[in-house]
């Protein structure tokens, strides 16, 4: 009670102040960051998508999924509540959960670890003021992934909210941020809280987050940055179900079988505490030459009762980045050039002990994994008379890992990947005003992950090798008049030595490399500005219509003696098709209405079992309350409207046909918000 009353003291005392309103250019005016290269979007060589303001403001307090499965090529999954996992362009084929094969920065900072794996579950999406999507390989500045990488961005403007929100399941949601320049000194401080009990059993989510900023602009020519971030994550995991038990009870947690006890019983679930601070300094030694640096490193405390062990993980994490940088600009011709490196260790100690209902046991297996990585990059823009623009960029790739087992043997050995060579080439052509064409190819690189090296099998799988490919693509950028924006993009992407998931009875998960893939997609934004209808009934109105259509397949995979060869790659819907459309009455009600449709799906490499296709409507309504100088924005948002019975995260390649977790039915989730 105590704590409830402190949360609403903190939402009454902030009524006085503001909360920023986003942006409202349209998307061809928008600049996107690309890590310290800005370029208006119309003119980036980038396979990028925006998300900001109108789509931000579309999730719900505790996940990202609604904003960032409107960007076409992107897919976020919820496997249960606090267990996501984050596709470009299927990507998840190797991810059961979690985000890997695809790299995360947070404003200067990175947070992938050395090995590629991130825990972007433990952020607030009320943190996130802009993110930057770029699909495919992109080598260079962002080094050797397949998937493509993430640009996060926190607030840049004054700033003092707070946030109340409740919903089905018991959900509450709790949040304060404080931004301001003060001198030379641009702070901010957030804060969240969040619990839900969930709609499945086994699925309470509880999350605690403190991020704390100083942006130091020291001379007119430095400025340093310093970030801490504190997180404490603690949700349980229902378990997948089979087809049969989600029809008899889609709320039931994994049962137990003959042989092996359920999810409920062994208390599954995930317990993360992660500590992440660092220090980056930029200095602009004149109009052309400049330098950037950043440290930073974080400590994670990791739990995971399952079904049949419980497993203590604690990692340490040191991450390094620095690049100089070169610009001239003459009348009709401007040069950009970086040369840099990045590079990070993560040195990880796990313990695994029989799980006695959610208490350690005996012991099983002690291990210590030391993953190192790293990659010089060489980076070039040239741009001739604001019409040509081009992108070019090679990196060297350097991965390896140490593995000590500690108990009950000892052994240890070390596996160095070979080091790899990645070019990218991006160019774009601006044909007319408001009109661009471009062309990309690059390769990609990327190394298994710790949990893809030592999995819940608890054995070190050193005969697994990187995946690796290379991307090819066009798309052309067009905006009529002032009115509507419209992208298309076509792809094809041919990765060998692909990692694919496998699950053994005891739910136990490993990876082997398949083969080959030949990945082709063609991927289409529609958006319009926000027209002023100028009458007091129907005030505004604004659309976004976003798609993507894939024909992925399989290439000489062999699996003993089945030959998967021109199956649908695992885990990717062919077709998804996604709808916003924002609604203003009486200038004051707005109503935003979003459809989600995903096409059936391949839930293992044979191709015998595939998912229902599914259309799933969400609306949210807000409404303005002026008071004296303080508004309240009063919001309710009702998920699933149709009340559909779907799934939001499959388990591919599950062993016992247990490839179900079911998602909530209709819901809701009702805030206030307060804006100065």
């Amino acid at each position: 009670m105590t704590k409830i009353y402190f949360f609403f003291s903190i939402f009454s005392a902030s009524l006085l102040f503001s909360q920023k309103r986003d942006s409202v250019n349209f998307i061809s005016e928008v600049k996107i960051d690309a890590y310290k290269k800005p370029a208006k979007y119309i003119s980036s060589t980038k396979s990028v998508s925006v998300v900001s303001g109108n789509l931000l403001k579309q999730n719900t307090p505790e996940r990202m999924l609604e904003s960032i499965n409107q960007i076409a090529g992107a897919r976020m999954e919820e496997r249960s509540p606090g267990s996501y996992r984050i596709s470009l362009r299927g990507s998840t084929l190797r991810s059961p959960f979690g985000v890997r094969n695809v790299k995360v920065y947070l404003d200067d900072f990175i947070l992938s670890d050395a090995s590629g794996n991130t825990y972007f579950n433990v952020m607030s999406p009320e943190l996130i003021d802009k993110m930057e999507i770029y699909k495919g390989p992109e080598s260079g500045d962002y080094g050797a992934v397949t998937g493509g990488t993430l640009l996060l961005k926190t607030k840049s403007s004054e700033n003092l909210s707070a946030n109340i929100s409740a919903g089905s399941y018991g959900a509450f949601n709790q949040s304060f941020d404080f931004s301001k320049q003060i001198g030379k000194h641009f702070f901010e401080v957030f804060q969240n809280y969040y619990q839900t009990d969930s709609y499945r059993e086994q699925s309470k989510v509880q999350r605690k987050q403190i991020f704390i900023k100083d942006n130091f602009q020291y001379s007119e020519k430095g400025l340093l940055k310093g970030m801490l971030m504190y997180s404490d994550l603690d949700y349980q995991t229902p378990g997948g179900l089979t087809l049969e038990q989600m029809q008899l009870d889609r709320k039931q947690a994994r049962p137990g079988t003959a042989t092996v006890p359920g999810a409920k019983e062994q208390d599954a679930g995930i317990r993360n505490k992660m500590v992440l601070a660092g220090l980056s300094n930029e200095y602009q030694f004149n109009q052309n030459f400049s330098h950037f640096i950043l440290i930073q490193g974080s400590y994670v405390d990791f739990e995971n009762p399952f079904i049949t062990n419980f497993e203590n993980r604690f990692e340490k994490n040191f991450a390094l980045r620095t690049h100089f940088n070169y610009e001239k600009n003459w009348d009709k011709i401007s040069l950009a050039y970086r040369f840099g490196f990045e590079g990070g260790i993560n040195n990880i100690l796990i313990k695994n002990y029989d799980n006695n209902k959610g208490i350690e046991g005996n012991p099983q297996n002690f291990d210590k994994l030391t993953n190192t990585s790293g990659f010089y990059f060489l980076s070039q823009k040239f741009n001739i008379d604001e019409k040509l623009f081009t992108d070019i960029s090679i990196s060297l790739n350097s991965n390896s890992y140490d593995w000590e087992r500690l108990y009950p043997i000892t052994a240890n050995g070390k596996v160095h990947f070979k080091n790899q060579l990645l070019p990218n080439f991006g160019f774009a052509y601006l044909i007319g005003k408001g009109f661009s064409a471009r062309g990309k190819i690059g390769k990609g690189n990327s190394a298994p992950t710790n949990e893809e090296i030592r999995s819940s099998t608890q054995e070190f799988n050193q005969n697994l090798s990187p995946e690796y490919g290379w991307n090819k693509e066009i798309g052309i950028r067009k905006q009529f008049g002032n009115s509507i924006f419209i992208e298309g993009s076509y792809f094809d992407f041919r990765m060998k030595d692909a990692i694919v998931r496998r699950q053994n009875e005891a739910g136990q998960e490993y990876f082997v490399n398949s083969g080959e893939t030949v990945q082709k997609g063609f991927e289409l934004l529609l958006e319009s500005k926000n027209f002023n209808l100028r009458n007091d009934f129907f005030s505004n109105f604004k659309f976004r219509f976003s798609g993507s259509f894939y024909d992925f397949k399989f290439k000489n995979y062999q699996q003993n003696e089945n030959n998967f060869t021109g199956n649908d790659l695992t885990g990717v819907p062919k077709t998804t098709i996604n709808s916003l459309l924002n609604f203003t009455f009486f200038k004051k009600l707005s109503i935003d209405y979003s459809h989600f449709y995903t096409s059936k799906i391949p839930l293992n490499d044979a191709n015998s079992v595939y998912s229902e296709p599914n259309l799933i409507g969400n609306i949210q309504f807000g409404f303005p309350l002026v008071m004296d100088k303080t508004k309240l924005n009063l919001s309710l948002q009702i998920q699933n409207l149709y009340n559909k019975d779907y799934v939001l995260g499959f388990d591919i390649n599950a062993f016992g046909n247990r490839y179900y977790n079911p998602a909530a039915r209709r819901n809701f989730v009702l805030g206030i918000k307060a804006q100065f």
